[in-house]
Order: C-alpha cells, then sequence, then structure tokens
C-alpha cells in the first residue's frame, strides 16, 4: 500500500512538471493547427468565408502554376542552402574542434556565432547593400577590372541563398563541431592500427559518427529556410517568389484565409516529410 500511494504521489508530481507544457503546447499550436485546417476546408465568396469543408483549394493548388511554382521555388532553394551549408560547414567545424587549440576553441565558436547576434533584418539589408549594383562587390570587380558593367545580383535567386547560406552555416558548424569534440580519439587510432588510411579513417568512421550533428543541422535548416517569409522578400524581391511569399499575397491582398491556410497546410506537410526522411538519422542520437 505504502508503495502504491508512493507511485502515486510521483505521477501526480510527474503531471504537475508536464500539464503546463501540454496546456501551452494545446493553446498555441494544437487548437490554432484545427482552426487553420479547418479554415483550409472554407470557401471565400466575395469578402464572406463560407465553411464549404471541402478539398476545393487543395485542388487548386495544384491547378495553378504560379501555386505550385512557389513550392518548387521554396524546395530549390532550400535544398541549395542545405547542401551548400553542409559542404561549408563541415570543414569548418572540422578545423575548429581538430586544429584549433582547446582555450581558443570557445573564442573561435563565439567568433563563428556572432551573427546571431544581430537583427535577422539587419542581416538581409547587409547582404543588399553588398550584393547591390553599387555594393561592395560590385564596385570591387569594376575597379580591379574584372568586369565592366555591375552584375544583376541582388533581387535574385543567388541573393537569398547568398544570404540564407551565410546564417546556416554557422547553425551548422555547432551541430557538427558538437559531434566531433565528443566523439572519442581511440575510435581513428584503432582504425588507423588495423591499416586504414586517412580517407577510410574519415568516411568509416568519423563521418557515421558526426552524422547524427550534419541531420541535425540539415533538418534545423531545412524547417527554418523553407518557412522563411524575410530573406526571399528582401534579398529575392519578387521576381521569384517562394511559398511563404505566396501565403504573404493571399493575405495581404486577396484576403484570401482559406487559400493562405491551404498554402501552410502543405508547406507544414513537406516539413512532416523532411522530418519523416531525416528521422531514421536522428534517432542516431539516442542509441
Amino acid at each position: 500500500m505504502a508503495t502504491a500511494s508512493l507511485e502515486t504521489r510521483e505521477n501526480r508530481r510527474a503531471w504537475g512538471f508536464v500539464t503546463p507544457a501540454l496546456l501551452w503546447t494545446v493553446a498555441f499550436f494544437v487548437i490554432p493547427f484545427i482552426v487553420m485546417a479547418a479554415i483550409s476546408l472554407a470557401t471565400r465568396k466575395g469578402r464572406e468565408i463560407v465553411m464549404a469543408w471541402n478539398f476545393d483549394n487543395y485542388i487548386e493548388f495544384f491547378e495553378k502554376a504560379h501555386l505550385l511554382k512557389g513550392l518548387f521555388v521554396s524546395l530549390e532553394i532550400t535544398f541549395t542552402v542545405t547542401i551548400i551549408s553542409v559542404i561549408l560547414a563541415y570543414p569548418l567545424a572540422w578545423i575548429i574542434a581538430e586544429r584549433v587549440p582547446q582555450k581558443w576553441q570557445r573564442m573561435a565558436l563565439i567568433m563563428a556565432i556572432l551573427p546571431f547576434w544581430t537583427s535577422y533584418v539587419v542581416r538581409s539589408y547587409s547582404w543588399l547593400l553588398v550584393l547591390a549594383q553599387n555594393g561592395v562587390i560590385n564596385n570591387t570587380l569594376v575597379y580591379l577590372g574584372v568586369i565592366s558593367e555591375p552584375l544583376e545580383l541582388a533581387s535574385t535567386r543567388t541573393a537569398t541563398v547568398i544570404g540564407f547560406v551565410h546564417f546556416f552555416v554557422m547553425l551548422l558548424t555547432l551541430t557538427i563541431y558538437a559531434n566531433l569534440v565528443q566523439m572519442p580519439p581511440n575510435y581513428r587510432r584503432a582504425a588507423a592500427d588495423l591499416g586504414a588510411n586517412g580517407f577510410q579513417v574519415f568516411w568509416h568512421v568519423v563521418l557515421p559518427l558526426t552524422l547524427p550533428g550534419i541531420m541535425v543541422g540539415a533538418f534545423l535548416t531545412f524547417v527554418l529556410c523553407i518557412g522563411d517569409y524575410i530573406t526571399p522578400q528582401i534579398l529575392g524581391g519578387n521576381n521569384e517568389l517562394a511559398l511563404p511569399q505566396v501565403i504573404m499575397l493571399q493575405l495581404g491582398r486577396r484576403a484570401d484565409f482559406p487559400m493562405a491556410a491551404t498554402l501552410s497546410i502543405i508547406l507544414m506537410v513537406v516539413v512532416t516529410l523532411a522530418y519523416i526522411a531525416c528521422a531514421r538519422w536522428l534517432k542516431m542520437e539516442r542509441t
């Protein structure tokens, strides 16, 4: 009886800690999501929203090329940013973990995360000034005689990718670095003693053990990049609309809340599919 009573008290205490988080999740995620899903099944007639409870908005999304293109543009930008960020972040994380003396590694990490200390909007506008026709890059290239006319760098997909990569390389560096410093050095020594060369040690030992850090950083990059509105709007302009920009147009110009909700649900489905695709690697951290 005493054991059962103690277990009951422990369960109540545990629920006491968990309940505020559950209430917060229900109030600010579950309920808004249900409302948004319901609105996505509605129809706008004039200035009114009629709860038609049909999938016409989803059908319209696949039928209208400009809506579907927004998703493809977002996916292309996101995959490009993720791949480039991983390629740049891994060597940087390895240098900090393996080549920088341990007493200076903290300082190196602080220097790496400096972009996080400034406003996201400020960073985007800073890149816009750098990439503009009279910006630093064009003025330097013209001065050196490399080009005769300024390049069209701003308000392009390239500008959007550069802005994203500048931010997410640092995020990936932190996740990969965390795996590198936790990896026992004896693994690499054992592989070398067994006759493995440098590339084989990296490919068969280092890379698999740091894959969780890569996938965690890549997944975070994917989620934050595909749902971002500010950077494509500032650096990409309106020449090529990503899905978040299309959603804002539905809200700001057309006041079409059902279609905006539909596009948001589709965006969440894409993120969910990305998580499912990465789940097998993300679980490696728990082993």
